[in-house]
């Protein structure tokens, strides 16, 4: 558990450091966002390729992505009951059910599955993903966002614009096509998709410490941020063990799906809060405060189900 904790909480406080130092003058937020470009148009998409080319998709893809799917609700379902008595800002409720809802599948969860499972967890993690969090997150943050927030004019035709418009997805559609009709990989190309989707861990992780914003700790916003924090790092998790067991997962596969259930709040919330008027300052705080205990409560759950 500390040596998991270590080598992934290492790249994260080189990207802390960043934005304290600015190395030849680089803002922290601006090295971040060239970072997750380059990853999310270029390097994701060659692992996304690399790893569903060579994978048997069949009947667990479904139950992966049926999971997926059942956490994301599990997870607003349950916090949206336990705020319905109190009297909260709609903003400020909005950007708690996107916490509450969606773990940080990939940034987060791919390196530190990765770390303690090996190689063969990249599949699970891109399945959950590409085919489960990515769309239900399309969908769920402009229904939140236009009965929360201030914006209403992003409605179908902006989610089916941002589903054609996602290079790791349609990659993962092509990905699959080839693998269904058994089309085989060339040694050469598969060769420069490993090598380049080597980079995506790494860089996932630095990208997360930069993006982290403590200015936005405030004692007003911790009665909820502790709402948030129970459903997204406990609650949601142990109901996780339930959906697995249920769905025929056992050994490494469900240790890993509830680790993925347990991850802290996924980061690229703060990008639908900003464009759906939602408590954006909220939401960072629980990002960082999920993603500070959330490597230590991953581990743990690591360490009950191993």
């Amino acid at each position: 558990m500390v040596t998991l904790v270590a080598q992934m909480g290492l790249p994260i406080l080189c990207g802390i450091a960043w934005g304290i130092i600015k190395p030849g003058g680089l803002d922290a937020d601006l090295t971040r966002r060239v970072l997750t470009t380059v990853v999310f148009n270029l390097l994701l998409p060659t692992l996304v390729l690399s790893v569903l080319w060579r994978s048997d998709i069949g009947m667990e893809s479904l139950k992966i992505s049926l999971y997926g799917i059942s956490i994301v609700v599990f997870g607003m379902a349950l916090l949206w009951m336990m705020c319905k008595p109190w009297q909260i800002e709609h903003k400020r409720l909005g950007a708690a059910l996107l916490g509450a809802g969606f773990p940080n599948v990939t940034y987060l969860g791919l390196p530190v599955l990765e770390q303690a499972f090996g190689p063969w967890v990249r599949s699970l993690v891109i399945q959950i993903d590409l085919f489960a969090t990515m769309p239900m997150v399309l969908v769920s943050s402009a229904i939140i966002g236009q009965h929360y927030g201030g914006q209403t004019k992003h409605g179908q035709v902006g989610i089916v614009r941002s589903l054609l418009t996602n290079p790791p997805l349609l990659v993962a559609i092509l990905a699959l096509l080839l693998s269904v009709f058994r089309i085989p990989l060339p040694d050469w190309l598969g060769a420069m998709l490993d090598r380049l989707s080597a980079a995506v861990i790494p860089l996932m992780l630095l990208s997360l410490g930069m993006g982290l914003n403590w200015k936005a700790l405030c004692w007003s916003n911790v009665p909820l941020s502790c709402l948030v924090l129970v459903c997204r790092l406990t609650v949601v998790p142990l109901f996780g063990v339930f959906l697995g067991q249920q769905l025929g997962f056992s050994g490494d596969k469900l240790t890993a799906l509830v680790m993925e259930a347990g991850m802290p709040c996924m980061m690229i919330g703060v990008v639908f809060c900003d464009r759906y008027q939602l408590d954006t300052a909220f939401y960072s705080m629980i990002v960082v405060l999920s993603t500070v205990l959330g490597m230590f409560s991953v581990a743990t759950w690591q360490g009950l189900l191993a």
